[in-house]
C-alpha cells in the first residue's frame, strides 16, 4: 500500500447533497502488513445501523473544515486523538442515500487499543489490506432500484465482516489509488430487490407472541 497515491489530491466535490460529513480512513501498520480500521455502527442508530464504516460523522457549525469534522468525530467514536492522525490526503466526495456528501480523509494512526463510544459504535475491527485485496473476498453487484436508479455495489467480506455501501465505494477508490488492486470490470450478479441487500430481518417468535431482529447479508449466488 503506497499512500503517496492520496497525497496532494484535489478531491472531486459533491455539491448536490444537503448535508456535509467527513470520515477518517485509518491505516494501521502491523508486523504482518498494513491494515484498515473500521467501526461497526450501533444497531440502534437511525441511519445505516449495523453497517461497517470508517470513523466519522456530520459537520457541526463549530467545525472550521471537513478535516476538523473527521478528526473530531474519530475522537468521539473511537478515542483517536487528533494529533495521533497523520493525514496523507483525501479521496473524492461520496454522496449517500441519506443526503450526505462525505469527504474521506486517509490517515495513518498508531496501532493501539481504541475504545468505541457505545452510543454510536458497536465494535471496532482492523482488517488486513492483503485480505481486502484478495479477489476471493470481493464481489461486485448491479442493483436496479428502478429504471431511473441503478447502482454498482461492492462487497468486501473479510473475517466475518462485510464492507459495502458508501464505505465500500470509498474503499474501492482507496485501494485503486494505493495498491495494484482493481475492481472487476464485470459484475457477479444483479440485485433487483431490497430483500437481497444487507439489512434488518424481523423474526416472529415460535408462538407468534414476540419478535426479534437480526442483521442479514446477501450471499454469493
Amino acid at each position: 500500500m503506497d499512500l503517496t497515491g492520496v497525497r496532494g489530491r484535489n478531491p472531486v466535490e459533491v455539491t448536490t447533497q444537503r448535508r456535509e460529513a467527513a470520515v477518517i480512513a485509518p491505516v494501521v501498520s502491523r508486523e504482518d502488513g498494513l491494515a484498515l480500521l473500521f467501526t461497526k455502527r450501533a444497531d440502534h442508530l437511525g441511519e445505516h445501523p449495523g453497517q461497517m464504516s470508517f470513523p466519522g460523522g456530520g459537520r457541526e457549525p463549530e467545525d472550521a473544515s471537513l478535516r476538523e469534522t473527521a478528526l473530531r468525530e474519530a475522537n468521539e467514536e473511537i478515542g483517536l486523538r487528533p494529533h495521533e492522525a497523520d493525514v496523507h490526503g483525501c479521496l473524492d466526495d461520496i454522496d449517500t442515500v441519506t443526503d450526505y456528501a462525505v469527504r474521506p480523509f486517509v490517515a495513518s494512526i498508531p496501532d493501539r487499543d481504541y475504545v468505541p463510544d457505545d452510543t454510536e459504535v458497536a465494535e471496532i475491527s482492523v482488517l488486513q489490506v492483503s485480505a481486502l485485496t484478495d479477489a476471493d473476498n470481493y464481489e461486485a453487484a448491479f442493483y436496479e432500484r428502478s429504471e431511473q436508479a441503478q447502482y454498482r455495489l461492492h462487497f468486501f467480506r473479510v473475517d466475518g465482516y462485510t464492507v459495502w455501501g458508501a464505505t465500500g465505494r470509498m474503499l474501492v477508490q482507496l485501494l485503486e489509488l494505493t495498491t495494484d488492486w482493481q475492481p472487476s470490470t464485470e459484475v457477479d450478479r444483479t440485485i433487483d430487490s431490497e430483500d437481497d441487500l444487507p439489512g434488518w430481518v424481523t423474526h416472529a417468535g415460535a408462538d407468534g407472541s414476540c419478535q426479534c431482529q437480526s442483521w442479514k447479508f446477501p450471499q454469493r449466488k
